[in-house]
């Protein structure tokens, strides 16, 4: 029989929240797998367990050569547990490799949920929380960083971000720039600590706070999405577009055109036009 890889999602800041089915399988695991072995220590200690199997380094390092030596425990029956500093494992942390091969190789993959640095930060951000999307940590070069905040300006859903201390300033200051000044963010830094702090505000606001010196801890950004465009701010290719959306998602074209209407404040007979000329162009191009 094929073992199971338990992805094993540990408290950020403070232990309590651990949840009570860690321990047990910190216990079981034939194998665990940590991010940093001493913290692994520290979290064992602080649960008032002691596991019984295998401890192997498992970090950004030695991910790729340590993957399949885990893989082949699995196949041989192990039960393989995988633990990183904080938060859920593969999540801007090592273990993506490791399931992506567990799942080629048909073994089952689970997890222990446990507390989550984006989630906590969303919830605490006091900006929409409906949607959203996770973008890890930024390019450290300033070039490379503009370009991916660039990618995703019109992005409508919320944005989260993990952020080094020593580098938030000039974060901040490259979003405020790409994003626009007003565009409003919440810095949450050493969340669930003794420390915890949430910072509020227009990123103009934030990038001068944080120019001041003296952040520290782990920081999560939150910023709120692009604002909805207003009418005069579309195309009639991009009113064209919104109606083939819906299309696409089983609207009739009648519907379809009276909905965008409706969500962007124009005439009926104006986004119909621009459908009508969006297909002539089309046509003229096939």
């Amino acid at each position: 029989m094929k073992g199971v890889l338990v992805l094993a999602g540990t408290p950020i800041g403070d232990i309590t929240d651990a949840p009570a089915r860690l321990g047990t399988e910190l216990v079981a695991a034939d194998v665990i797998a940590a991010e940093d072995t001493r913290r692994l220590r520290r979290l064992t200690q602080g649960l008032g367990v002691q596991p019984a199997g295998r401890v192997v380094s498992y970090f950004e390092g030695n991910e790729s050569a340590r993957t399949p030596e885990l893989v082949d425990a699995l196949v041989g029956g192990a039960r393989v547990l995988l633990v990183t500093d904080a938060g859920m494992p593969s999540v801007s942390d090592p273990g993506y490799r490791l399931v992506a091969a567990a799942v080629e190789r048909g073994i089952r993959v689970t997890a222990v949920p446990g507390p989550s640095a984006v989630l906590t930060a969303l919830a605490l951000s006091g900006l929409p929380v409906d949607r959203f999307c996770f973008e890890g940590f930024l390019p450290r070069k300033a070039g490379e960083r503009r370009s991916r905040l660039a990618e995703v300006a019109g992005e409508r859903r919320t944005l989260v971000y993990f952020e080094a201390p020593h580098r938030l300033d000039d974060t901040l200051a490259a979003m405020a720039e790409v994003f626009g000044a007003e565009r409003r963010a919440a810095v949450c830094r050493e969340l669930t600590k003794t420390y915890e702090e949430v910072k509020r505000g227009p990123l103009k606001e934030l990038a001068a706070w944080a120019a001041e010196g003296g952040v520290r801890g782990e920081i999560t950004i939150v910023v709120e999405g692009a604002p909805e465009p207003g009418p005069a701010d579309l195309t009639p290719g991009e009113l064209a577009g919104l109606v083939a959306e819906r299309e696409a998602a089983g609207e009739h074209r009648k519907e379809a055109i009276a909905a965008v209407a409706a969500a962007v404040g124009l005439p009926k007979r104006e986004v119909f036009d621009a459908v009508v000329a969006a297909k002539r162009g089309a046509a003229a191009q096939g």
